[in-house]
């Protein structure tokens, strides 16, 4: 089963950040853009795992995060993976990095020890869109430009949720699978 841990947007925050994604399709460059019930903040990727594994990543994220109070972020910022020069990812981020950095390195360093790969550096990100060509590049670069210090509103991290990912052509099937209270 295709996994991940993720922290959902606060719905209210959607139209903003479906706004964003409006304003980089008027460059019309080939971006397939993340539907807006399917936002959110990944803080690890599992892959395809066993329902053994699913428990064990379930108790072990239960008990990190007694260590970790609910905390509220400022959705703002824009940006892209891994450079505008090569664009794959465009996202837009957070400034208050601390409590969402500190949760997900104390969780990653549990999952390590369970044989998930470390992250290479975790920066808190909502991916919007992926760049499928690079047809307009150059408007769409100016547009992210424009947009770079977006700001979408504010929200409170009090959950993190086990998420089950399925890929059909039309794109990924998010359920979720466990909710761990903060």
């Amino acid at each position: 089963m295709r996994t991940f841990l993720a922290a959902d947007i606060d719905k209210s925050l959607n139209a903003g950040i479906v706004d964003v994604q409006e304003k980089l399709k008027s460059v019309e460059a080939p971006v397939k853009f993340v539907e807006s019930e399917n936002l959110h903040f990944t803080l690890k990727f599992f892959g395809d795992i066993s329902k053994d594994k699913i428990n064990e990543i379930s108790s072990v994220t239960e008990e990190k995060l007694k260590n970790h109070d609910p905390f509220s972020i400022s959705i703002e910022g824009m940006g892209v993976f891994p450079s505008l020069r090569y664009i794959r990812v465009l996202w837009i981020g957070t400034k208050d990095t601390d409590s969402f950095s500190s949760m997900q390195k104390d969780l990653d360093d549990e999952f390590i020890k369970m044989g998930f790969s470390k992250e290479r550096s975790y920066l808190p990100h909502l991916t919007i869109g992926r760049l499928k060509g690079s047809a307009n590049k150059e408007l769409l670069v100016e547009k992210i430009e424009e947009l770079k210090e977006v700001k979408i509103g504010n929200m409170k991290i009090d959950q993190l949720v086990l998420k089950k990912s399925e890929l059909t052509p039309e794109g990924p099937i998010y359920t979720n699978l466990e909710v761990f209270k903060l």
